[in-house]
C-alpha cells in the first residue's frame, strides 16, 4: 500500500522560506508525478503545483509561480516543495499527492496517493 509522509512545516515570518518534504513508500516512486495541495483555515483544498517526477511535465497555480518550486530525490524517494517569499495568506496545511499521469490542474480525488499534511504558518 502506497504511503506519503510530509514533514518540514512550521512557523516562519513573512518573506521567509520553508522546504517541505514528502517521503514516499509502497509504490514505484519513479513512475509517479507529485502534486502539492493546501488547505487554509475555513477554506477548501486548492492545488499548489504538480512536479513531473516521472515525465518532466509541470503545472503551477498562479499564486505559486515564481515563489514555489517542486523537486525530488529519486534515490531517497522523496519530493520537496521549496517555498520562498512566504506571505501570511500562505498559511495552510500542505499535502503531497502522487499520480501516475502527466501533470496538470487535477482535483484532489484524481490522485492515487495522499499524505496527511503538514502545517505551515506565516506570521506578519
Amino acid at each position: 500500500e502506497g504511503e506519503l509522509v510530509e514533514s518540514g512545516g512550521g512557523l516562519v515570518q513573512a518573506g521567509g522560506s520553508l522546504r517541505l518534504s514528502c517521503a514516499a513508500s509502497g509504490f514505484d516512486f519513479d513512475d509517479f508525478n507529485i502534486g502539492w495541495f493546501r488547505q487554509a483555515p475555513g477554506k477548501g483544498r486548492e492545488g499548489v503545483l504538480c512536479f513531473g517526477n516521472s515525465d518532466g511535465t509541470a503545472w503551477s497555480a498562479d499564486f505559486a509561480k515564481g515563489r514555489f518550486t517542486g523537486s525530488s530525490d529519486k534515490v531517497k524517494k522523496t519530493a520537496y516543495l521549496q517555498m520562498n517569499d512566504l506571505k501570511p495568506q500562505d498559511t495552510a496545511v500542505y499535502f503531497c499527492t502522487a499520480m501516475d499521469y502527466y501533470c496538470r490542474d487535477y482535483a484532489w480525488d484524481d490522485y492515487n496517493y495522499w499524505g496527511q499534511g503538514t502545517q505551515v504558518t506565516v506570521s506578519s
